[in-house]
């Protein structure tokens, strides 16, 4: 398969978790719940998820696309689905069931998955591992985002 269709693959399959997470979220952060919630001091605005959600599958996509077309393993594509069932199934646990706890079980896995992920194919992918670093980065602000939120409420 060529990389522009697996690129495209991947953008189909990263924008549909965001959109299934998005139905999941039961209205989200405009949620009395949400909004009554102690937050991080550091919290960002509203505007600033979706930006860095869509800066964050764009550049995964392309990453992906590459390491499909390298690496194109069951193991990969394993990572891959647990990958994106965390992400999706946190926005259930946390916003929909208001379980904050296993929000950060499922966050927390997250990050070490895509940790791990970098790390396990940084040779394939040469310096393409760095398209990761926004998720990377944006998760552990969120880690400590869903960790406060667990302590202070």
């Amino acid at each position: 398969m060529k990389l522009t269709k697996y690129i495209i693959l991947f953008l189909i399959l990263n924008f549909s978790a965001l959109a299934i997470g998005v139905l999941l979220m039961d209205n989200g952060a405009q949620s009395t719940w949400y909004l009554n919630l102690n937050k991080a001091p550091w919290t960002p605005p509203g505007w600033v998820f979706g930006a860095a959600w869509t800066t964050i599958m764009i550049c995964f996509a392309i990453y992906l696309g590459y390491l499909a077309k390298v690496s194109n393993s069951l193991k990969f594509m394993i990572f891959y689905a647990i990958q994106w069932f965390l992400n999706v199934g946190w926005n259930f646990a946390f916003f929909n069931q208001h379980n904050i706890k296993i929000g950060l079980v499922l966050i927390t896995a997250l990050t070490f998955l895509i940790i791990y992920i970098t790390n396990k194919y940084k040779n394939k992918t040469k310096a393409k591992w760095l398209l990761l670093l926004p998720y990377i980065i944006w998760l552990c602000i969120a880690t400590s985002l869903n960790a406060y939120i667990l302590i202070y409420n």
